[in-house]
């Protein structure tokens, strides 16, 4: 289940969407932070072993054509370049005794490599 408030007007397919699980935990990173102010800005860049990277980081920045949503308190950034390739994108949060961290399922991939950090 996800929580969305829009900041500005995006329809679903055109929208990452953010999980509760991952909310919960970007929340937790950025009171660990001490920060408020910062935007969780997800991504893509070319690079890895199929062709493409996501990249997940705080950011303070706001970009010229960023779309910014807001989930239960916890702004996310998409620049202009990356919307194309991660609408419909959900992000969400894993803790299990295999693996831990941030995940995406992205429609719009064709493929990936092994290791999941990277698609084309």
């Amino acid at each position: 289940m996800t929580v969305q408030d829009t900041t500005e007007t995006a329809t679903q397919s055109s929208a990452v969407i953010l999980t509760e699980t991952a909310a919960g935990k970007v929340k937790t990173l950025l009171e660990q932070e001490g920060r408020d102010d910062l935007k969780l800005r997800i991504a893509v860049q070319p690079g890895g072993c199929s062709g493409m990277r996501y990249q997940l980081f705080f950011d303070e920045r706001s970009l010229d054509g960023d779309t910014v949503l807001d989930f239960a308190g916890v702004k996310v950034a998409v620049d202009r370049m990356s919307a194309p390739y991660l609408g419909g994108a959900t992000i969400d949060f894993v803790d299990t005794i295999e693996k831990q961290g941030f995940t995406i399922d992205n429609p719009n991939a064709q493929g990936s490599c092994a290791c999941g950090d990277s698609f084309n």
